[in-house]
């Protein structure tokens, strides 16, 4: 049985452990909010971006013919670019999304396919190294350089793809669905999918009240209007394709950032409660021992003096 010195030890070791765990709480939960902001901010751009390329397809028609649209009836390899987290304390986060390229990465090499990886995080590198096709990668994450990675890696996978090095591109990732939900997410970026046009989604909701009000149609001004573009569509694409492709980049930086935050969020709160019970259970033992020890004190004290 432990010595009344060692549980009391031990008990002031967990009261340490679990003031650091809530104050990591605490502080993931602050960056968290940030995090989401961006993360929730950087939609409006992307779905702007992408009704711009709605209305510049339509615009094409057949001449939207670009080579990161281009789909190749052979698959030889697959580019995977694998984001993770760079430090650890964060529940399944980073497990769940390995678990799931794992699976992913084995049904691409049994169909005959070879596969690369890119990965961005340092669990992501140490999960990867002896495991896969290493190509390249990053570690240190932070909301300063997400915009500089996502346009490198965007050029990146551009110029790669168009010249044959892969012929698909994932980017996988845990998607922020809410504080208590990260979805681990495969995305295939390359070959980009050219949106379909729909004219009525451009215009804004207050302009197509005025428009119905005034006995228009919302729906069906939308679809006449005409647009002319300098230089051309087909030309615009080389510039919005690759800008697209950045965008998806860097989403899924603030999709895993905001992730990040919310399961260590989750993990140091279990953490603490877990060790709240934990000191619970120490102090009953502790309060035993010392009950039981002055018990034996007592009994020694009184069988002397009967001896007496």
């Amino acid at each position: 049985m432990a010595s009344l010195r060692d549980i009391k030890r031990r008990i002031g070791s967990v009261k340490n452990t679990r003031q650091i765990t809530k104050a990591m709480k605490l502080v993931s939960g602050a960056k968290l909010r940030r995090a989401q902001e961006r993360a929730e901010g950087a939609k409006p751009y992307a779905d702007s971006l992408n009704a711009v390329l709605q209305r510049v397809t339509a615009k094409a028609g057949d001449d939207a013919n670009h080579a990161l649209l281009t789909s190749h009836e052979s698959v030889e390899t697959v580019l995977v670019v694998l984001v993770g987290s760079d430090r650890g304390l964060c529940g399944s986060f980073n497990g769940a999304l390995f678990r799931k390229a794992r699976v992913f990465i084995a049904a691409q090499q049994a169909a005959g396919r070879k596969v690369v990886v890119r990965t961005y995080g340092k669990k992501a590198t140490q999960e990867s190294r002896t495991r896969y096709d290493v190509v390249g990668g990053e570690i240190g994450l932070n909301k300063d350089n997400y915009l500089q990675f996502a346009t490198e890696l965007g050029n990146l996978l551009s110029g790669d793809f168009e010249a044959g090095s892969f012929q698909e591109a994932y980017i996988a990732y845990n998607q922020f669905k809410s504080v208590m939900t990260q979805q681990p997410t495969f995305k295939r970026v390359l070959p980009m999918t050219a949106p379909e046009a729909e004219e009525t989604a451009l215009i804004p909701d207050d302009l197509k009240e005025l428009m119905s009000s005034s006995g228009g149609s919302g729906e069906s001004l939308g679809q006449d209007i005409e647009y002319e573009y300098e230089p051309g569509a087909a030309a615009l694409l080389d510039t919005l394709l690759p800008l697209q492709l950045q965008t998806l980049v860097l989403q899924s930086f603030f999709e895993s950032e905001a992730g990040e935050h919310a399961s260590r969020m989750k993990a140091m709160d279990a953490a603490t409660r877990n060790a709240s019970d934990l000191i619970d259970s120490l102090t009953l033992q502790y309060n035993r021992a010392r009950q039981a020890a002055i018990t034996k004190e007592l009994i020694e004290i009184v069988s002397g003096a009967e001896a007496l």
